[in-house]
């Protein structure tokens, strides 16, 4: 103890600067997580968060229990994870080398500058874009088509609605992250490359990618964590939380929303939020101690 005080007054500058993060963090990211006590409560508005009597594990009970909804919505949020990770991730580092591969590098500037501009529209927004595309009506599709596709009551066309957003929204901002790795690539390796012959396509294989693959895994571990977890925009805002799609669009944060909208209890949203918690933590740890077995360099901890 004595060494921890000694060590903190030495380096008392630096314990003063980061003490605002420590405190933002404190009171955003763990003050709040005390609310899980409502996950063990069947929540009284008399009584408040504390007072309100302890059910124990009914509210997991109760949402278990509704096994088509429980599995329906478990099911969706894990498909859609796998799908938005390997496609995204796949096209963030082809984006990336393509970026860095490209002959006008004032005109690849440019093109980043544009392709990262997606991020900033807001779902509230990107809900306008895509009814004018698919509105069975008025829609872009349908119009230059000739057909009368009713987008907003077909379930099993979101699938791909979903990911083509998601996609369009996020890849240009994802391959920043990975183009920055490219940038820091010592040039000396692929003048090396030119003097032993090598083509684009091998200097490609052999020095870009296997530089990318440290990032590449520190991302995906990073992401295992947010397995249960998805983007409430995408999901809520922009299916237009349209009942006839649940099927194949309802994922858990969606379902905690509208539980939250239409059910008093909050209780149950609290155990599906937990419930959600518990598992990425799991799934996260069991990655990288896989990743530590297989390339200890590559893991987090």
């Amino acid at each position: 103890m004595k060494d921890f005080l000694r060590n903190t007054w030495k380096h008392r500058a630096h314990v003063v600067m980061a003490l605002p993060v420590f405190l933002v963090l404190l009171f955003i990211m763990y003050v709040p997580m005390t609310g899980l006590v409502l996950a063990f409560k069947k929540y009284d508005f008399n009584l408040g968060m504390y007072k309100s009597p302890f059910c124990g594990l009914d509210n997991f009970k109760f949402i278990i229990a509704s096994k088509d909804i429980f599995q329906r919505m478990t099911k969706n949020t894990i498909l859609y994870y796998l799908v938005f990770t390997a496609i995204g991730t796949f096209l963030n580092v082809v984006l990336a080398i393509a970026i860095d591969q490209f002959f006008f590098k004032r005109l690849s500037k440019t093109m980043q500058t544009i392709m990262i501009l997606p991020v900033f529209i807001s779902y509230a927004a990107v809900q306008f874009i895509v009814f004018a595309f698919i509105s069975s009506d008025t829609g872009i599709i349908n119009h230059v088509l000739g057909t009368r596709i009713r987008f907003y009551s077909d379930a099993k066309l979101w699938p791909y609605i979903l990911t083509t957003v998601k996609i369009w929204k996020d890849t240009g901002y994802g391959s920043v992250l990975y183009m920055s790795v490219l940038a820091g690539i010592d040039s000396e390796l692929y003048e090396a490359a030119d003097i032993d012959g090598a083509n684009k396509w091998k200097k490609i294989k052999h020095i870009t990618i296997p530089s990318l693959i440290p990032m590449v895994t520190v991302m995906l571990l990073l992401s295992v964590g947010n397995v249960m977890r998805s983007d409430t925009g995408l999901f809520y805002q922009v299916t237009r939380n349209n009942g006839s799609l649940y099927s194949t669009t309802q994922v858990i944060d969606s379902y905690v929303l509208n539980s939250i909208l239409s059910n008093a209890n909050f209780g149950y949203t609290a155990a599906a939020s937990f419930f959600q918690s518990v598992i990425g933590l799991a799934l996260m740890l069991f990655a990288n101690w896989a990743v530590r077995k297989i390339e200890p360099d590559n893991a987090l901890f």
